[in-house]
């Protein structure tokens, strides 16, 4: 599970995450229910004692769930569920942030394990999970980057150079959006950390960036 680093879980963090899920399939309660036990956890995560708060909201639930309105099934997922954290995520009550992801992962990897997807499959999947996200808050911050500025073929912008290799070199611009190009004549010239300015050569369908040169 090593590839799975990329999800900034450790291997500990990571089996919990599996096991839990795993667990709470195993015992029939509802993802849907887990999710909003994960959606309660990021409200009070910014709490000193969050985590120790996620567990007794859950003792509550597996308590008291006949009380609002839920069915008998319901008060036993909502047993399952807090019975199989606080048997495995116990010890991650004094870390939130840790307790968050791994919720988290729990959370996403259930309807695969409730879907019967071999575990040696899960690897990739989840991996194609992470990829997803991080492509999702890279596009976030791109589109709200370009809203910052009017660009269009033609534009010169600041830029920070981050990269060079051979006569790649690489500039961030806007804060957060990061083009390569070729300065075949001007590369000897460059060295990272170097602010210079950029004209914009072309832009995607979309209207972002898509390719940059060094301004003259």
């Amino acid at each position: 599970m090593a590839g799975m680093m990329t999800a900034d879980l450790s291997e500990r963090q990571w089996q919990l995450a599996h096991i839990v899920a795993q667990q709470l399939v195993l015992a029939e309660a509802d993802a849907n229910e887990l999710g909003k036990a994960k959606a309660y956890l990021r409200a009070i995560a910014y709490q000193s004692d969050a985590g120790q708060r996620f567990f007794r909201y859950l003792q509550t639930l597996a308590k008291q769930g006949n009380r609002i309105g839920h069915s008998r099934r319901t008060q036993n997922y909502f047993t399952s569920m807090s019975n199989v954290c606080q048997e495995y995520l116990q010890d991650e009550a004094s870390k939130p942030e840790s307790l968050q992801m791994i919720v988290g992962w729990a959370f996403r990897l259930m309807r695969y394990y409730k879907d019967g997807v071999p575990p040696d499959s899960l690897q990739q999947i989840a991996q194609e999970l992470v990829e997803t996200e991080v492509l999702s808050e890279r596009q976030a911050e791109i589109a709200q980057a370009m809203e910052s500025v009017d660009v269009k073929v033609g534009t010169i912008l600041d830029a920070t150079i981050i990269n060079i290799k051979r006569v790649e070199v690489t500039y961030q611009i806007l804060g957060s959006i990061n083009k390569t190009n070729r300065e075949h004549r001007k590369v000897n010239q460059l060295s990272i950390g170097q602010k210079v300015k950029v004209e914009v050569t072309e832009l995607k369908e979309d209207g972002t960036i898509k390719k940059v040169k060094l301004s003259d």
